[in-house]
């Protein structure tokens, strides 16, 4: 069995957005480690719509996380 690393799908727009349940599934890690590591200010970086919505993130911040294996 070979392991492969996640990538990102070519076709996916740098600009799209990922709300922050999407990007913990897609990276397969529980939205409590996620919310640490924002505590901690580590991984993508979020925003909030209209400043006190949803959290969200872009495709651009996605690909950057995971190139630098944070």
């Amino acid at each position: 069995m070979t392991i492969k690393p996640l990538g990102v799908p070519d076709e996916w727009d740098d600009n799209h957005i990922l709300m922050f349940e999407e990007f913990c599934a897609f990276i397969r890690t529980p939205q409590r480690t996620v919310r640490e590591w924002r505590r901690l200010k580590r991984g993508p970086r979020w925003w909030r719509f209209n400043g006190n919505g949803r959290l969200y993130t872009t495709v651009a911040e996605l690909r950057r996380f995971l190139k630098a294996g944070e």
